[in-house]
């Protein structure tokens, strides 16, 4: 296994501006240190020690810092399990091979780009030939009038974030049958929230800004369907109804300390909605203060190019803290393939072309259960003037199929309910090839139920 990007020679790679110490030499294994214990880091992990068997002159020694407690899972399914249908132990992914030294429960505080030196908040110190941030996203907190008490950033008792394996836990601790919940946040995760807690028997109510639900991601007469299924299911579904606030009150904790507990949910329009328990669905925010106190190129995200790389040579990034060209993409399958290609820049021969030229992101939302509904969107679903759009949708079924059609292109779609069509159709976007001049292909594509 050979390293590119890093001189083997003791000299900075041409082109470079790095001033730390050489590396080590050639017969030493190349340090690989990644900061971030979630899917983009286990994904890269895996794919770099499935690579070992092939090492070459210069093996790899990996080790990971993950700040959560836990051994990396699946984010995408904490809704279920929220909602009771899997354990814990279900979503956990795959352990790492003996040969990482994967380190849970540590938070790194600062980086030494100079020294290539990461210290940690308690006082340890990690060196590394290459650096991996993968320190994920941030659940947005947003400006909530009584949200933070003046004298501290806790969140009052009752109200929670929804991103970690941990606020699962606590949420499902927190919630009672008929208990009044209130979700703020209609986009997916919002959505996902809204229905789990409705499965353990919440009264729940849905408050989201925007015109219709999922609006980022789907449009109007799809937004419609998810709306119908949520009602279906007992969820109050607000749609461009803003929160403005949170009410509380002083309660006693067992140590006789004093916290708060949220009871009410303040809207613009002044009304207040009961509430024992709510969730703060509003998106997330890149991880980026670790990079930007290193001095490193921030945008959005983290900005790396193609090789995944910082404006250190010697630091990549991938994941939802990464911003490629841009876009900071925040969806699982972006980061899988963020940490695809870097595995390859990290064990390959070096690469005449990037390894890395962006995700054509398919958003899926699987709600499982009794009753279940599938959802999925690409590219755009909004058409310009001289689109063509293409729509199918049989109220019985609860179904709706839809495709933008640009010129000879096929460039977005959206399909809410049987989803037959979605790999057929997907392919198709992906490939960028040019479609039949007449209809009944496309309409073939919009109803053939194979390939999904």
């Amino acid at each position: 296994m050979t390293l590119t990007g890093i001189s083997l020679t003791g000299r900075e790679p041409a082109g470079t501006t790095g001033s730390g110490p050489a590396p080590a030499p050639p017969t030493a294994a190349a340090r690989v240190l990644v900061v971030g214990g979630g899917m983009a880091a286990a994904r890269l992990v895996h794919q770099l020690t499935a690579a070992a068997g092939g090492a070459g002159p210069r093996p790899l020694r990996v080790t990971v810092l993950s700040e959560e407690a836990h051994q990396p899972y699946n984010r995408v399914l904490l809704a279920e399990i929220l909602a009771g249908r899997y354990p814990p132990q279900v979503i956990t992914l795959p352990a790492p091979a003996a040969s990482v030294a994967w380190h849970c429960g540590v938070r790194v505080a600062r980086i030494d780009r100079g020294a290539r030196r990461v210290r940690s908040d308690d006082g340890r110190e990690f060196g590394y030939d290459v650096l991996v941030l993968a320190t994920g996203a941030n659940p947005v907190l947003p400006p909530l009038r009584g949200l933070f008490a003046p004298d501290g950033p806790e969140l009052p008792d009752g109200v929670h974030p929804f991103r970690t394996l941990d606020d699962c836990a606590a949420l499902a601790a927190a919630v009672r049958p008929g208990m009044p919940a209130v979700v703020v946040g209609g986009g997916l995760l919002g959505v996902s929230a809204a229905r789990a807690l409705a499965a353990c028997g919440a009264r729940v109510l849905l408050a989201h800004q925007g015109t219709y639900l999922m609006d980022r991601h789907l449009d109007a007469e799809a937004g419609a369907l998810l709306r119908d299924h949520l009602t279906g299911l007992g969820v109050e579904v607000h749609t461009e109804c803003r929160a403005r606030g949170v009410r509380t009150r002083p309660v006693s904790g067992p140590d006789g300390t004093v916290g708060r507990r949220v009871h009410g949910v303040e809207l613009a329009d002044g009304h207040l909605l009961d509430a024992g328990l709510v969730v703060l669905a509003c998106g997330v925010r890149p991880r980026t203060g670790l990079a930007r106190d290193a001095g490193l190129d921030v945008g959005t995200g983290i900005r790396v190019d193609g090789a995944l790389r910082t404006s250190d040579p010697h630091i990549h990034a991938v994941g939802d803290c990464a911003e490629h060209h841009g876009t900071v993409y925040g969806l699982a399958g972006a980061a899988q393939e963020q940490a695809d290609a870097l595995a390859r820049v990290l064990t390959g021969p070096r690469a005449t072309a990037p390894a890395y030229t962006g995700t054509r992101a398919l958003t899926r939302l699987t709600l499982a259960g009794r009753d279940a509904l599938d959802l999925a969107a690409f590219g755009e679903t909004a058409p310009r003037p001289g689109d063509d759009v293409v729509r199918l949708a049989d109220a019985t079924r609860g179904t709706y199929r839809k495709v933008v059609v640009r010129g000879d292109r096929l460039v977005g779609g959206v399909l809410v309910g049987a989803l037959g069509t979605v790999g057929t159709l997907a392919r198709a976007w992906e490939d960028a090839e040019s479609l039949p001049s007449d209809d009944g292909p496309l309409l073939h594509l919009l109803t053939n139920d194979g390939g999904s």
